[in-house]
């Protein structure tokens, strides 16, 4: 009877091989120190015994850890798992870096991190010291954290810093927040809207302010007025509410609205509604993220697609590649794109 592939060992491999653990190591981690014919024996060992390779024998040549730590925010991911809310970020960085781990032998970890915490550099510190890992992608608002920046850029640990532009260590990765809110606003002028609020994030998040440059520029583009046409949320459903009514007590006329979440942008929907108007009739919403409950919002929502898992695949291959070359010093940029829904259509006529 055949046995499971994962219950053959590093070291039955080895005797198969008649080599030293040490130098099945090298062979699985692909160092160069090894003769092509004793590399060709291996291979064959754990060919011919169906071999997969571990974690721990990966690592027993103590040159990397072949760990690839992501960090996101406790606070926030939590509370959106309890909820239930149907966000989908945490799912999409998984995706991203998964994939792009496991096509070059390693893992991801993901462990949630308080970044408003006066102990933050002792738990991270206590995680990186546990799991030694190769490199670490930093999650808004971790990656604009200088604790945390400075705490890996002195244990010499590379590391990406999605969401985060400010010079200094680290990968700086965006997801084309600027380009996305230029493009959303281009759009709803193309249709006729003239008067188009926005539903910024908290200025804690840098991506918040990229998305007001974003709506602003397209509005200066074409010579139209943003004056009091910008409110601030927490990307939670209640400040989007708030922001929604300011928005539209202050300015009666307005007939698009842009938000910078989706639960701000279904608090809109919910907003407009109950003040007798009618999406998109009445007023054209786009939202930012694109998860999935805003395809089975009524009408479902437009929305700019970020680009989560394609941006952390790209920090992971960039961080495995950090020994071999040197760190992408320009911040690298991966465009979102605009999904159009029912949610937006023509300005309505003046009457």
């Amino acid at each position: 009877m055949a046995r499971r592939r994962n219950s053959v060992t590093i070291r039955e491999v080895a005797e198969d091989a008649g080599v030293s653990l040490q130098t099945v190591s090298r062979v699985i981690n692909r160092e160069p120190n090894v003769r092509q014919q004793m590399r060709e024996r291996v291979q064959s060992s754990i060919d011919r015994l169906g071999y997969v390779p571990s974690l721990a024998a990966q690592r027993m040549s103590g040159s990397r850890s072949y760990i690839i730590l992501a960090i996101n925010d406790r606070e926030r991911t939590l509370a959106d798992w309890r909820e239930r809310l149907g966000t989908d970020w945490v799912d999409q960085m998984l995706l991203g870096g998964i994939e792009t781990c496991s096509r070059h032998g390693y893992r991801m970890v993901v462990e949630l991190v308080d970044t408003h915490a006066d102990h933050v550099e002792r738990e991270l510190g206590a995680t990186v010291s546990a799991l030694q890992p190769d490199g670490v992608i930093l999650t808004p608002p971790h990656s604009e954290n200088i604790q945390i920046k400075r705490l890996l850029a002195e244990r010499n640990i590379p590391f990406a810093r999605i969401g985060s532009t400010d010079a200094g260590p680290g990968i700086r990765l965006t997801m084309g927040d600027e380009g996305a809110a230029h493009l959303c606003t281009k759009r709803l002028i193309e249709l006729g809207h003239r008067q188009i609020g926005i539903i910024a994030g908290p200025s804690d998040y840098s991506l918040s302010g990229w998305r007001i440059d974003g709506w602003r520029r397209a509005m200066e583009e074409h010579g139209l007025s943003h004056q009091g046409l910008c409110e601030r949320g927490d990307f939670g459903y209640e400040s989007g509410t708030q922001a929604a009514r300011t928005l539209l007590h202050r300015h009666p006329g307005l007939t698009a609205i842009i938000g910078s979440s989706d639960q701000m942008t279904l608090a809109a929907l919910e907003v407009v509604r109950d003040r007798g108007k009618h999406v998109p009739r009445d007023i054209s919403l786009i939202s930012f993220d694109n998860t999935p409950i805003v395809r089975f919002s009524q009408p479902p929502l437009a929305a700019v697609d970020q680009p989560i898992a394609e941006t952390v695949s790209i920090a992971v291959e960039h961080l495995i590649n950090a020994r071999k070359a040197e760190p992408a010093t320009d911040v690298i940029d991966v465009s979102a794109q605009l999904v159009e829904r029912a949610s937006i259509g023509p300005a309505p006529a003046a009457g």
